[in-house]
């Protein structure tokens, strides 16, 4: 079920892929869905820039120390 706030949807993805991404996550200490948001902020961090990413795109709230 979708957090509060998020769009969730249905992602056909090839399954090695898929595999990398949840080796990554694991590695990051992150979900799999963390990782595929995570790197889907950085590509378009990286085609848009911070300042257009930030406009356009809103930032997660940082954590609380302790929380979670």
């Amino acid at each position: 079920m979708a957090s509060p706030g998020k769009k969730a949807f249905a992602l056909r993805i090839d399954p090695a892929l898929w595999a990398e991404i949840e080796r990554m996550a694991a590695a990051e200490l992150r979900s799999a869905n963390a990782q595929v948001e995570y790197l889907l902020r950085e590509a378009l961090r990286a085609r848009l820039g911070d300042a257009a990413l930030q406009r356009r795109v809103p930032q997660p709230a940082p954590e609380e120390p302790g929380a979670g």
